[in-house]
């Protein structure tokens, strides 16, 4: 057995354990599918042991590095006279400290212009008014360094010009513009002809290939030797990185002959397709677990007696060290939580808690006295809940009530031109979405009140006030927290509502409420907005939510379970993580033993 498989097979928990992050590599670690850690470093090893020449053996039949030279030669020879390419400078040389680190006796250092690169920068995305109309390479058609035409575009392009930016068999195109350092300067391999032109964020490369295998390269450029090599040497404009010619030129790459390249090609190749194996079934082991969990949390929103919710209990908690071991299990648990909580199935009801009925009607009363004194405003007629909007039975002393019905006064803040920083110390500050957006508040996010501007008091935050935020992407908007021990100088923002709810009932319970699966799913189908990064919900289509309201001694109760629960989901989740985090360095270890070795 190769030893990168038995060092796959002998560690196979390790590299399947850790959590999974966003793929990346060659093989079937592709498009927006997850990769597990320890096999994404798996394949990373496999590159960075091909392009040492520790993933296969050397064959003493192969051609000597000085054979390769002497091909080199001739070829450049061969191209200068057929005016392929220009007559430059000899080999240049290559010092040991220039050197990444060493090379099997029958391999060389060379830097890539010694292979004779013909480069040619693509199409100017413009195209040519009087052009004839060409499919051309984007960007968005590259996948995992592969080219995958899901949706072709069409460049108009000057008929004669169109030879010039053809793709063929084996040309290796180069990223050469890109946002994302991950990106700039990546090689795709063109796996055949392509029927089009590419446009001006690639560079095309064209290599001699009885000197330079193309495949071999693409894995080259594919490794942390040139990754961390293009790192260094791209350049920054406008948020946007670039390579050119002269910086892919000037990449050291390591050189064995002709035989060794395809031989480990077909090795990388091989190994590559046992990683997608192996992650092919932690994905449908993941996924099975997934749906195992899911099922039995819904037995539990969906039990219809006390009977019925112990007995899915019981066989959860029989394999709760089994079911919730991720930190997506996790999750999901505390989010079935919410739900058992705001459907009074998470601490028992007490015959001797004022109904919830009596409850409503001294709120009622409270409001209709502070209307008649003139301290809050009347508010606009809530519709009354009809049976459709009822999507669960409630306890026996628990009421359906709209949200507006328990608020006394609402209102949303303001957003002036603020400074693109946060305020210093206790000056004057306006919320961002972000500080009401992730289940607590965050008093730091804010952006300074120029000094220019005089605050609004009315906008100023205040301990105990719910606030819940009217704009922002579709996971986030409506989200809301309960204000505690809030800094001074603070105001709200106008994409940020305030609801002052009655003293009669608790905010922490509304606020649990709100967060609940049901009331999500409310607003997903209320909230407007061309698309998913910014949806909008109005101030009456919050206050028209619809929430199961139980006695106030209930409220707390609920609320101190709750909050003992997600202590203990949280400490839970916190185990799971650090548990993943050694398996990631147990990874990391054992790639960099094999690297060494």
């Amino acid at each position: 057995m190769n030893a990168v498989q038995q060092l796959l097979t002998d560690h196979i928990d390790i590299w399947t354990a850790a959590e999974t992050e966003k793929k990346s590599g060659r093989g079937r670690a592709a498009g927006n599918a997850a990769s597990v850690y320890g096999i994404k470093k798996l394949r990373e090893l496999i590159l960075d042991l091909a392009v040492r020449g520790k993933l296969v053996p050397q064959d003493a039949n192969d051609k000597s590095a000085s054979e390769l030279f002497t091909r080199i030669e001739a070829e450049k020879t061969k191209l200068i006279a057929e005016g392929r390419v220009k007559k430059n400078k000899p080999l240049s040389a290559i010092s040991d400290d220039d050197q990444p680190f060493p090379l099997p006796l029958e391999w060389t250092w060379l830097r890539l212009e010694d292979l004779m690169p013909q480069f040619q920068n693509g199409a100017s995305s413009r195209g040519d008014v009087d052009g004839e109309a060409v499919v051309v390479l984007r960007l968005a058609d590259i996948k995992d360094r592969r080219i995958v035409l899901e949706d072709p575009r069409e460049l108009l392009i000057t008929p004669s010009l169109i030879g010039k930016y053809h793709l063929s068999k084996n040309d290796i195109l180069i990223v050469r513009v890109n946002g994302s350092s991950d990106l700039v300067g990546g090689f795709i391999v063109c796996e055949g002809n392509f029927n089009g032109i590419y446009c001006d964020h690639f560079i095309r490369m064209k290599v001699p290939q009885n000197i330079m295998n193309s495949n071999f390269l693409g894995l080259i450029g594919s490794s942390g030797l040139i990754r961390n090599r293009i790192n260094d040497l791209f350049i920054t404009t406008a948020g946007q990185k670039t390579v050119n010619q002269g910086h892919i030129s000037s990449l050291l790459v390591p050189v064995p002959s002709i035989a060794e390249q395809h031989r480990i090609v077909a090795k990388v190749d091989e190994l590559m397709a046992l990683c997608d194996q192996l992650e092919a079934q932690h994905s449908d082991a993941a996924d099975a677990h997934e749906q195992l969990v899911s099922h039995l949390l819904d037995t539990l929103t969906q039990s219809q007696s006390a009977a019925d919710f112990n007995a899915n209990w019981q066989r959860i908690a029989a394999h709760f060290d089994t079911l919730f071991t991720t930190e997506a299990s996790i999750e999901a648990l505390k989010q079935t939580l919410l739900q058992l909580a705001v459907m009074g199935k998470l601490v028992a009801q007490d015959a001797n808690d004022e109904p919830a009925s009596e409850l409503l009607k001294r709120i009622e009363a409270k409001k209709a006295k502070l209307i008649s004194e003139g301290k809050i405003k009347k508010e606009k007629m809530l519709a009354t809940i009809s049976e459709d909007e009822k999507p669960f039975d409630l306890p026996a002393n628990w009421e359906w009530v709209r949200l507006g019905k328990l608020v006394e006064k609402s209102g949303a803040g303001w957003s002036p031109s603020c400074e693109g920083h946060a305020r210093e110390g206790d000056s004057w500050g306006v919320l961002k979405v972000s500080a009401v957006s992730w289940g607590k508040f965050l008093p730091n996010e804010n952006k300074a009140l120029p000094k220019t501007l005089e605050p609004r008091l009315d906008c100023v935050v205040e301990s105990g006030d719910f606030l819940i935020t009217r704009a922002n992407t579709d996971e986030l908007v409506a989200r809301s927290v309960v204000v505690e021990n809030c800094p001074p100088n603070l105001m709200l923002s106008d994409k940020i509502v305030r609801l002052r709810l009655s003293l009669l009932c608790s905010n922490k319970f509304i606020n649990l409420v709100n967060l609940s699966p049901f009331s999500r799913n409310y607003y997903a189908l209320a909230a407007g907005g061309t698309s998913s990064s910014m949806k909008n919900v109005t101030r009456e289509q919050i206050l028209n939510l619809v929430a199961g309201t139980p006695p106030l001694a209930e409220q707390h109760r609920i609320v101190a379970k709750v909050d003992e629960l997600m202590e203990f989901c949280d400490r839970l989740k916190s185990r799971i993580t650090a548990t993943n985090q050694q398996q990631k360095k147990l990874a990391d270890v054992l790639v960099e033993h094999a690297v060494a070795g």
